[in-house]
């Protein structure tokens, strides 16, 4: 009896393990958005992703790219002058992130991210990254909140004249936004079902997948489709 449990343990540690590499490796995912309705796909990155080849990256697969810029008051991603650089020289629509943190205040966060990411005509609208998972330990109030993220917004749109996109997680709309978006777009992320399963956000962004693994990047990265198409993003530019 215990060499049968013992057999059963091992298999089934065996099964756990092998599903955590395929995941990892990004030959399993969960959700699969059809190529029909949803052709135009993006990436985006960070200085985890290491020196990427950009022009090893296929343009029949990936259209746009989001690069990170800034993170809070203060920190600058150390690959993204290169990243943004060598990106739009391979061709790509390329935009520029904005990890957000609570620890820090809206105009801060906008003045660390204009003074990072060239003022460029072709350049896709700007990402704000609303999320917990990487953020600081502080939940402040939820009016103290949405004023923050509300005078960064101001700031960087005017500054940009556009739209700034919210990248969001379901977690974060829940506790913090509710149905207060800012009258801006949204890029939801949701790698377990479509983001329309069990509501009626109205989305730009799905971001479905985060092992996807393509020639020209060392390692795993976020894998996107655009619900429509590329004149939809471009249009939040020159909006103000």
């Amino acid at each position: 009896m215990i060499k049968k449990i013992t057999i059963v343990t091992i298999l089934a540690l065996i099964v756990v393990f092998t599903l955590y590499k395929a995941l990892d490796l990004g030959l399993v995912w969960f959700v699969y958005p059809s190529e029909e309705k949803y052709p135009i796909r993006g990436i985006d990155v960070s200085n985890h992703q290491g020196k990427i080849e950009w022009n090893l990256v296929s343009k029949k697969e990936i259209s746009f790219v989001y690069i990170k810029s800034t993170e809070g008051g203060d920190f600058k991603d150390k690959s993204f002058l290169f990243n943004w650089k060598e990106a739009k020289k391979e061709g790509f629509k390329v935009g520029a992130y904005h990890f957000f943190t609570l620890c820090k205040s809206g105009a801060e966060q906008a003045e660390n991210f204009i003074q990072t990411v060239p003022k460029e005509i072709d350049s896709l609208p700007p990402v704000v990254d609303l999320e917990f998972v990487g953020n600081c330990k502080d939940r402040p109030n939820v009016e103290n909140v949405q004023k923050e993220i509300s005078i960064f917004l101001d700031r960087v749109d005017t500054y940009y004249n556009s739209k700034t996109i919210l990248y969001l997680t379901n977690e974060f709309i829940e506790k913090y936004l509710g149905d207060q978006f800012f009258h801006h777009p949204i890029w939801i992320r949701n790698i377990f079902i479509h983001p329309n399963t069990f509501s009626s956000l109205d989305w730009m962004i799905w971001q479905y997948k985060s092992t996807a693994r393509m020639d020209g990047i060392q390692g795993p990265v976020d894998l996107n489709v655009l619900n429509g198409n590329l004149e939809s993003i471009t249009k939040l530019n020159n909006v103000r």
